[in-house]
């Protein structure tokens, strides 16, 4: 049952407002004390000619129900108590019938692609990439949760005057024994000297974009190093993914749309929509605005040039009803072009096409950068993680089964769980040990909590006692704080997949681990009796919507730590 609905139904019964303007109305009083939810009578007082305490205490004088405890004006707002045994009730039977289905809807249908990870080949995959990775998967989840259809696209960057520097890289310093050996890091050292030499000799920088050059040309031996450096990136990349626990739909990057692109740039000439600019080709964004570039002067092309081709590709290929882009917050004004080229060849689904910009991971307060070498691994920080979380679970329970499972789901889904934990666009700074705590505000907390519930069910089994599923006939404090938390996760579930923005649930399962462990301290689960089902019913729903909570954000929950 969803009681802010019940309350929009009977406020709306008194006052002549739409109801969704009631629904907008209404609040959540920061004090538990004055109750569940709370509506303002300010927006009555002009149209009433009357003063909001006295328009509150009229309406709450005519209202009544059983789903709430008490329904009073406190002075401008109207207050309503949810009777804490309906709502225990009813919640702990809906998630115990539901289980992993608990939160499930129907806010949309349709296929929705999501451009997310896309790292560079012949480049380790470094924290920097970590943002695009997790979110978009954890995007994916929750979409399907709602009942889209998510398909995720690695947009590997295979293309690029960056390869063409790179080729250059290795004909100046290479050696292909030790490429052989050490592929990823090899070229990614070459990469870094090419950038530092050409600070010094720009005319390097003249011999990378010859090299891109041929590439576009097909010039055999460009051809045969790109394809060499693809085919290496591509097996570390997949064994990285693995690691992070993330499959994709498709790796098509951007040399894919090669042959894709010049049809759009005949298609913008057919159009009468692109002219010449100092050598180059562009498309007008109108006065006062830079024109948009499709075809560089020395005849190549550009990103937004494969992005158009692979934005209509994917249009025809998925038919999809939204097109998500997991990329940092410094490409907003390209997705800005490239919806307004779209809409000026006449595709109105651009409307449909989604930036969701991120913020950076710093350490120390400095921003990692790749050219530089300035850069921390994702492989060696997913690595230090599992063995910090080890060390720990090696002192806390020396004696647990599947020891290195374990610490892999609680390192890997710490580093996952801290950078979801993050509100999407903000920059944070990312310290290891900080991250895989057991305590405070972290992915193994939430992953702790669910394993003392699965450990409280243990126990509960050897006594020959298990959750009762109906009529649960709690009504105290602790249990309503759990069960009012666990009675929000459909909501919570919406307003994630409508914002793009994991940290709703990850915050929300702090939240709740929060709520329960003050339960787990305040109340004596296993008493044996007539309510022990009661409260094993609670502690089941608890490790359910924590489990599922975890599972949205890509992280495991260990039954056991």
């Amino acid at each position: 049952m969803d009681f802010k609905n019940e309350v929009v139904e009977l406020i709306s019964s008194q006052v002549d407002l739409p109801k969704d303007k009631i629904n907008a109305l209404i609040e959540r009083p920061k004090n538990e004390k004055m109750g569940d939810y709370a509506f303002p009578a300010f927006a009555l007082a002009k149209t009433m000619h009357k003063n909001p305490a006295e328009i509150a205490k009229n309406i709450a004088a005519n209202l009544s129900s059983d789903d709430f405890a008490s329904i009073k004006a406190v002075g401008p707002y109207v207050n309503f108590a949810i009777n804490h045994q309906k709502l225990i009730s009813l919640t702990l039977a809906n998630v115990l019938s539901q289980k992993e289905h608990y939160g499930d809807q129907e806010l949309g249908h349709g296929n929705v692609p999501i451009d997310m990870s896309s790292p560079n080949i012949a480049k380790p995959m470094s924290m920097g990439h970590l943002r695009s990775t997790v979110i978009g998967n954890s995007i994916a989840m929750t979409m399907k949760k709602v009942g889209y259809s998510p398909i995720k696209i690695n947009y590997i960057g295979d293309y690029g005057t960056q390869f063409g520097k790179l080729i250059a890289a290795y004909k100046h310093w290479g050696n292909e024994e030790d490429v052989k050996k050490d592929p990823i890091m090899n070229l990614f050292h070459y990469y870094v000297k090419f950038h530092k030499e050409a600070e010094k000799d720009p005319k390097l920088d003249d011999e990378g974009r010859a090299w891109f050059k041929k590439l576009e040309n097909e010039d055999p031996e460009a051809v045969k190093l790109w394809k060499w450096f693809r085919k290496v990136s591509l097996v570390d990349f997949k064994r990285i993914y693995k690691e992070l626990g993330v499959t994709f739909d498709s790796y098509k990057g951007e040399a894919f749309f090669n042959d894709k692109m010049q049809p759009v740039i005949d298609e913008l000439k057919k159009d009468g929509l692109l002219h010449e600019s100092e050598g180059a080709q562009v498309v007008d964004m109108g006065p006062d605005k830079n024109p948009t570039i499709i075809v560089k002067s020395d005849g190549t092309s550009i990103y937004l040039t494969r992005d158009l081709a692979a934005a209509i590709y994917r249009k025809k290929k998925y038919h999809f009803v939204k097109m998500i882009y997991v990329v940092g917050n410094e490409q907003k004004q390209h997705f800005v072009e490239l919806k307004n080229v779209l809409k000026k060849m006449g595709y109105d689904w651009a409307d449909e096409i989604y930036h969701v910009p991120f913020g950076l991971i710093t350490q120390n307060g400095k921003k990692l950068s790749t050219r530089r070498g300035n850069v921390v691994f994702l492989d060696q920080v997913l690595k230090d993680a599992v063995s910090l979380a080890k060390k720990q679970i090696q002192k806390k329970n020396p004696n647990l089964p599947n020891q290195d499972q374990v610490a892999h789901d609680v390192g890997v889904g710490a580093v996952i769980f801290h950078d979801l934990k993050n509100n999407r666009t903000d920059d944070f700074d990312f310290n290891l040990e900080e991250v895989v705590r057991f305590e405070g505000n972290t992915g193994p907390y939430v992953q702790y909590t669910n394993a003392r519930a699965q450990s409280v069910l243990r126990k509960a089994k050897t006594m020959c006692k298990k959750p009762e599923s109906q009529n649960v006939k709690l009504s105290d404090d602790w249990t309503f704080a759990v069960a009012k938390d666990l009675a929000d996760f459909p909501r919570i579930i919406a307003k994630a997949s409508e914002e793009f923005e994991p940290s709703v649930i990850a915050k929300y399962a702090l939240d709740l681990a929060k709520k329960f462990n003050k339960y787990y301290a305040n109340i004596k689960i296993l008493t044996d009796d007539d309510q022990i089902g009661d409260r094993l019913a609670l502690v089941q729903a608890t490790s359910i919507v924590l489990t599922e909570a975890l599972r949205l954000l890509g992280v495991n929950a260990p039954k056991e730590m």
